[in-house]
C-alpha cells in the first residue's frame, strides 16, 4: 500500500490496527452510557453509468474500495438499464439544497446502461463518520472514473454530480486541522448532508432518515411546529450540536428525550440503532 494511501486510512481511523497505531482513534464524540441496538448500519451506494465498463472500475478505484473495506456487489449490479431507476431517483433527489441536481443529472438517470452497487462494512458507532467519509471518497473517485449518477441507498438520497463533488470537498477541507487529517464535526456534517434524507413527511412529524450513518439518532419534528423548511433547520441545528457536544449533553440542554420507537424494522437499512428524538409542538 502506498504511504499516502496508508496515511489517509490511518488519519480517518480505518487503517488496520497494528502496534504502531493501536492507540490511534478517530476524533468523534460518543456517549458510552447510551444503550443502543446491536444492529450496525452500513452504506449501500448505487452508481449508474453509460456502459458495462462501470462494473469494472479502474484499478485505482477498485483499490480504494478494497482499502476502505467496501466491496462491489456482484449479485444485483448489472450491465443493463434498470427501468425502476427513473422513479427511484425521482423520489430520492435532495430537495433541501438549492439546485442539488440538474436536467443533465436527470437525463443521465434516464439514459443509463449499467448499474453498480458498492456495499460498506457494518459500522461500529465510533467509526460511522470515518466510514461515511470513506464512502464520499469512493463516490468522488467513481464520478471521476465515469459514473453518471449516484444514490445513497441506505437512506434513499440522491444528488447531482456537482453536489456530490462539493460535499466530498467539504469533507476533505473539514478534516484539515493543525495536526493533519482528523474526523471532526465539520466532516460529520458534510457526511450527514451527503447520506441522510430530510424532511420526510409522516402523518404527525417531518422526519430525518440516515443520521445513523454518522452515529446519531434521527430527529422527528412535529408538523404543528411549522413548515418543513423550519423543520429541516431545526434538525440540522440539533444534529450539529450532537456531533459537537455529544448526544446526552445536547438532549439534556434542550430537555429532549431519546426514543427507541420507530417504523423501520431492524433488518431495514433505514433502521436507526441509536434511536429517535421527537420534538413535539
Amino acid at each position: 500500500m502506498k504511504p499516502t494511501r496508508r496515511h489517509l486510512l490511518k488519519a480517518i481511523g480505518l487503517f488496520a490496527a497494528s502496534p504502531a497505531f493501536a492507540n490511534e482513534q478517530p476524533r468523534v464524540r460518543r456517549d458510552t452510557n447510551m444503550r443502543s441496538s446491536s444492529v450496525k448500519p452500513r452504506h449501500v451506494l448505487c452508481f449508474l453509468g453509460k456502459d458495462e465498463s462501470l462494473l469494472n472500475p479502474p484499478e485505482a478505484v477498485a483499490r480504494t474500495i478494497a482499502d476502505f473495506n467496501f466491496e462491489i456487489d456482484r449479485t444485483y449490479s448489472q450491465a443493463k438499464p434498470d427501468p425502476h431507476m427513473d422513479r427511484s431517483f425521482g423520489v430520492c433527489w435532495d430537495r433541501v439544497f438549492p439546485k442539488a441536481w440538474s436536467d443533465t443529472d436527470e437525463a443521465a438517470v434516464v439514459n443509463h446502461k449499467a448499474v453498480l452497487y458498492v456495499l460498506g462494512p457494518p459500522m461500529e458507532q465510533q467509526k460511522t463518520v470515518a466510514y461515511s467519509a470513506a464512502a464520499l471518497r469512493i463516490v468522488e473517485e467513481m464520478i471521476e472514473a465515469g459514473a453518471t449518477a449516484v444514490k445513497g441507498e441506505s437512506a434513499g438520497v440522491a444528488h447531482g454530480l456537482g453536489r456530490w463533488r462539493s460535499l466530498a470537498d467539504q469533507a476533505r477541507k473539514g478534516a484539515s486541522t493543525g495536526q493533519g487529517l482528523a474526523v471532526t464535526p465539520a466532516v460529520a456534517k458534510a457526511c450527514r448532508l451527503a447520506f441522510a434524507k430530510r424532511p420526510l413527511g409522516g402523518d404527525t412529524y417531518n422526519e430525518s432518515v440516515g443520521f445513523h450513518l454518522v452515529g446519531l439518532p434521527d430527529i422527528y419534528v412535529a408538523k404543528a411546529r411549522g413548515s418543513d423548511r423550519n423543520a429541516v433547520k431545526l434538525m440540522d441545528e440539533i444534529a450539529d450540536a450532537m456531533a459537537e457536544r455529544g448526544v446526552d449533553a445536547t438532549l439534556r440542554d434542550r430537555k429532549l428525550a431519546l426514543s427507541r420507537e420507530q417504523d423501520y424494522a431492524e433488518g431495514d437499512f433505514k433502521f436507526n440503532p441509536y434511536g429517535i428524538v421527537r420534538i413535539e409542538a
